[in-house]
């Protein structure tokens, strides 16, 4: 018998602990799902489940990271018009409805539901964050299709709470309402005149960004959550160090860029094992929707990704990055030329002019 490395030791006694609480989870919900059980289930000690997974929640939330990154998201053509693509995505998204037969626990999982899951103050508060970022990147795809418009994000902020609503019927009325319908009812709204406006932050109270001359040394590739490729940190452009609970100001960076730049948004957090699996749940699970829609074109050049272990932050010098964080950076020629720090900085780093920069 081939013996095991301890990573492969390891490995394995996660996958079987993710087994036996997706089992567990199923049967009989978050609230009734029990850790001793979950243990029983996959022949292991209590004590080798909170080895992996500090918590029933960060458990639950790994459970269901694990089902969207198993999920075929493979790239469609982007339909050519406005409606039809809220139609598409939104037929998309409404695939995780219940299916008829499915236990209440069943469905709740299939529906990726985190009712009773996020109930504090903390999680409330990067489930808001997440919301926003969520409509930000719903919006930059709407925004390429159809009659040439500046701002989407009004738009797929109402089609978001039209698809939740949906959700959160079909998990607590069973059968409630037609899919069909709302998927109609979500392309009509493409056709709605919201006047949506994009508004920077308040600038007389944000410090412009301080140049800098700081030789730029990029850390290894990190998936991008977006395309579900690698990326990579050498690209002239902005990379912004935002907290889970400063994602809204992703926009700020991406509306302030100039044409040609690569926007980074790297997300870090104090408490990976449950705030940076719940940012990774939200995100992950919304950008497969939209890989199955829209061309990998629909964007502009954005990349998002969860530096979890701050690798990203402290190559470029920013300590101790928390969910508060905000930090930015403009990088030319393989230098740092450009730093922001506190709130408004993705907008300064981005909007900074150095070095016979074009404005």
């Amino acid at each position: 018998m081939v013996r095991l490395t301890r990573a492969q030791q390891q490995e394995r006694t996660r996958a079987a602990v993710l087994a036996a609480a997706r089992e567990e989870f199923a049967e009989r919900g978050y609230a009734d799902a029990k850790i001793d059980r979950i243990a029983e289930r996959a022949e292991l000690t209590r004590g080798a489940v909170y080895s992996n997974f500090p918590s029933k929640r960060a458990l639950y939330l790994a459970v269901l990271v694990a089902s969207i990154e198993h999920a075929d998201v493979a790239t469609a053509p982007s339909p050519p018009d406005l409606d039809e693509a809220v139609g598409a995505f939104a037929r998309v998204w409404l695939e995780r409805l219940p299916l008829t037969g499915d236990t209440p626990a069943g469905g709740s999982l299939r529906l990726r539901s985190l009712a009773g899951v996020v109930d504090d103050e903390p999680g409330r508060v990067v489930l808001a964050q997440v919301a926003k970022l969520e409509a930000l990147l719903l919006a930059l795809a709407l925004e390429s299709r159809g009659p040439r418009h500046p701002r989407r994000v009004r738009l797929a902020e109402l089609i978001l709470t039209l698809l939740n609503g949906a959700g959160h019927l079909a998990g607590t009325a069973p059968g409630f309402g037609d899919p069909f319908d709302v998927a109609r009812a979500c392309r009509h709204l493409a056709g709605l005149d919201l006047a949506d406006t994009w508004n920077p932050p308040h600038l007389p109270y944000v410090a412009p960004a301080e140049a800098a001359e700081d030789p730029w040394d990029p850390p290894a590739e990190l998936p991008d959550q977006i395309t579900g490729r690698l990326a990579g940190f050498d690209a002239d452009g902005v990379i912004a160090v935002l907290g889970a609970g400063r994602l809204e100001a992703a926009e700020e960076a991406i509306r302030a860029a100039r044409p040609g730049d690569r926007i980074t948004v790297a997300v870090v957090t104090s408490d990976p094992a449950e705030i940076g699996r719940l940012v990774r749940l939200r995100i992950g699970d919304l950008a497969g929707c939209l890989r199955r829609v829209f061309a990998p074109d629909a964007w502009p050049d954005l990349r998002l990704v969860l530096d979890e272990h701050a690798t990203l932050a402290s190559a470029l010098g920013i300590p101790d990055p928390g969910d508060a964080a905000e930090a930015a950076v403009r990088i030319q020629a393989g230098t740092i030329i450009a730093r922001a720090q506190g709130r408004g900085a993705a907008h300064s780093a981005a909007a900074a002019q150095w070095r016979g920069m074009p404005r």
